[in-house]
């Protein structure tokens, strides 16, 4: 624990370059400029937003930042030192660095010998040459340099003498920082915590004075990128370089989300002011949406699990004191704690689960006790409510005798086609319902039978209640819960509906699976209903 009650410590986030490296994602110029405005509006000090005249959506990035720029943060360019054998003045990878006209620019060099006389193919005296020119370069050009050492550890580890002369010529180039790279992502939590004290020290040494502030970056391959950059923090780094969910190349960067709070609330430094820090969990899962990953659930502090209490013991110990299973609060981060109900849940589940939908209920009320025999006849039928909390909730109301019913589905029928004995994705659906006794009956067409289903029953009702506009299907998981039982398996069917601000998902189980689809369908679309005090719209009646 640092002796300081509250030190700086300067974040720089790489989600938008490093991030992006990810396999299986992309953004586009308005997604990065999207998440450069979130990150901002975090406090973020420093973005790193790409590399300018490595494509031209990075080009195109960093003059629409120009024209409407940051609030705050400081949006910085990437690139490396010049090439071999030539002049920075000359080299035509620097000159859209400078037109990108950012104040900060981070050149990473090569710190492993065996990159330089292998990945560059030239020597180690060349190498610090193009260290050296580089920075230079770009300090006259009134730009200040962030200088990220690439493969630093593995180079100490392999050549420290080297290793430490790339620090030293950056240094007297004129860097502003110093950043040390596990860019392998092999170094563990102690050897990050040794090299990075003994680097303190030469510097301070060479230098006869304070030497020039450390930052820190690292991968997750060993699975130890957060512990790694929390190490070198407390051994004397300055800034933490990361991306927002960890995003990154192969096994992905050090997560600021974990990062963050680990370091302010469990360390006490400062990062960002409480009432950003309220926002992590929002600002998780809002680049999650824009990079259209879907969120992890079990993620530390952000994660929809992160505070979620399943079992009966743990439920009622966490209702009479949080700390006893809970190491911060939850609003902290921007979080809530979540109590789930399974099979596994004792009363206590149900009192608490309850209270989150604004229904008190004692334990001594008959109605308590029906609604927990229920849910666990359910759930030996196949159901699961923790992961389907819109259909507890209706649960509870009819238990309670106040479900309301806002229609009644009279039947329903889908077609798929068969052309030519080849399957097509067009299927119909039919549906027939009633609406304050009004018989309605609508068809629709969709990609796949529910798909079809949906539509359908969206036509029935949206003449009546105009708000199922603005509900949508997000996600549809099926999962077979006996196969052994061949095609008479029962079928567990769970439907995530939202309107963009607000989700939730209910569930369906059957040995068909559309009725199973059915009943889930219908139920998204009554508990829609029912979240947002839909009234009836008389007229259409």
């Amino acid at each position: 624990m640092t002796t300081d009650p509250s030190p700086q410590l300067w974040l720089y986030d790489t989600t938008l370059r490093d991030g992006t490296q990810r396999e299986g994602l992309s953004l586009s110029i308005e997604d990065k400029i999207r998440i450069a405005r979130r990150l901002d509006q975090m406090g973020v000090p420093f973005i790193e937003g790409g590399w300018p005249g490595a494509n031209p959506k990075d080009v195109e990035f960093f003059w629409q930042l120009r024209e409407y720029p940051l609030k705050k943060a400081e949006i910085v360019a990437f690139c490396s030192t010049r090439r071999p054998h030539s002049t920075a003045k000359t080299e035509s990878l620097l000159q859209p660095i400078l037109n990108a006209g950012t104040r900060w620019v981070t050149v990473f060099g090569k710190s492993w010998d065996l990159h330089v006389t292998a990945g560059l193919n030239t020597t180690l005296a060349e190498n610090l040459a193009m260290i050296r020119d580089t920075i230079e370069y770009l300090c006259s050009q009134g730009r200040r340099v962030i200088y990220d050492a690439e493969h630093w550890f593995d180079g100490y580890k392999h050549n420290q003498d080297y290793a430490l002369q790339t620090l030293e010529t950056a240094i007297a180039s004129g860097a502003q920082w110093l950043v040390l790279c596990d860019t392998n992502g092999g170094t563990l939590p102690h050897e990050i915590s040794q090299i990075v004290t003994s680097v303190i020290s030469h510097l301070s040494l060479a230098a006869n004075q304070q030497p020039i502030p450390l930052g820190i970056h690292t991968h997750n391959d060993s699975g130890t990128a957060v512990a790694n950059a929390l190490a070198a923090v407390m051994a004397g780094a300055k800034m933490v370089q990361g991306t927002i969910n960890g995003y990154g190349e192969r096994c992905g960067n050090a997560n600021l989300c974990e990062l963050i709070p680990n370091l302010q609330l469990k360390l006490g430094y400062s990062c960002i002011s409480e009432h950003q820090l309220n926002q992590l969990t929002e600002t998780s899962r809002f680049v999650s949406e824009v990079v259209n990953l879907a969120p992890d659930e079990h993620a530390p502090f952000v994660g929809s699990s992160a505070f979620a209490h399943k079992g009966g013991i743990h439920v009622s110990a966490v209702e009479r004191n949080p700390l006893t299973y809970e190491h911060i609060q939850p609003e902290q981060v921007g979080n809530r704690r979540r109590i789930v109900i399974s099979e596994q849940s004792g009363l206590s589940n149900v009192l608490a689960k309850a209270r989150t939908f604004g229904i008190e209920l004692d334990k001594d009320q008959p109605a308590a006790r029906q609604i927990l025999q229920r849910l666990k006849e359910l759930e030996s039928q196949g159901y699961q409510f923790e992961a389907a909390e819109a259909s507890f909730a209706l649960l509870m109301y009819e238990a309670l005798g106040n479900r309301q019913q806002f229609f009644e589905v009279k039947g329903f029928q889908v077609h798929c086609d068969l052309v030519e004995g080849k399957e097509t994705n067009n299927a119909l659906a039919t549906v027939k319902i009633a609406v304050n006794g009004e018989n309605i009956l609508e068809a629709a067409e969709g990609n796949g039978p529910v798909a079809a289903l949906d539509t359908a029953l969206r036509k029935a009702l949206v003449n009546f209640y105009p708000q199922v506009a603005t509900f949508e299907l997000t996600d549809y998981k099926v999962r077979i819960l006996n196969g052994h039982t061949g095609t008479t398996a029962k079928t567990r069917v769970l439907v995530e509906s939202g309107t963009g601000y607000e989700r939730w998902t209910t569930i369906g189980v059957s040995p068909n699976i559309l009725a199973a689809s059915y009943q889930a369908v219908v139920e998204g679309l009554e508990y829609g209903l029912l979240l947002h005090h839909v009234p009836l719209n008389l007229e259409n009646l």
